[in-house]
């Protein structure tokens, strides 16, 4: 891959961070992962505006507020609206996956149930956004 990724992976679910994390390790990526627990954590993280992240993995069922909620704060902001911002989520349901992309993502991830189908889908993330012009803002 071409370029190390600075990631802002916000998830309320310790399991689901732990295994991107081991995903990451065993991938041998060296991207940078900052981590924030809920929507509130991660905008506090993005406020500083001193290093922002690449991309934005985004879960949407959190407490606080949740990803669709995020994505609305995200995408009125002059700055961070374009950090392209992906959700990784358990939710298949197409109301959300409609008011996501009307919101702005740039892409909806469906988390599966194998361990084997997560490591080749965040795989497959990571090199696609590795090979992307980003904007460093």
């Amino acid at each position: 891959m071409s370029n190390v990724l600075k990631v802002l992976l916000i998830e309320d679910d310790t399991i689901e961070v732990m295994k991107l994390n081991r995903v990451i390790t065993s991938l041998n990526l060296k991207h940078q992962i900052v981590e924030a627990n809920n929507g509130e954590d991660a905008l506090d993280i993005l406020k500083k505006k001193e290093v922002l992240p690449d991309i934005i993995l985004l879960d949407l069922n959190m407490p606080k507020i949740n990803g669709i909620e995020f994505l609305g704060i995200l995408k009125s902001d002059e700055t961070l609206r374009y950090i392209p911002t992906i959700i990784l989520t358990t939710s298949n349901n197409q109301k959300d996956l409609l008011e996501c992309y009307k919101i702005g993502v740039a892409g909806y991830v469906l988390k599966p149930l194998k361990y084997e189908d997560y490591v080749k889908k965040i795989e497959k993330i990571f090199a696609y956004w590795s090979i992307n012009e980003l904007i460093k803002a």
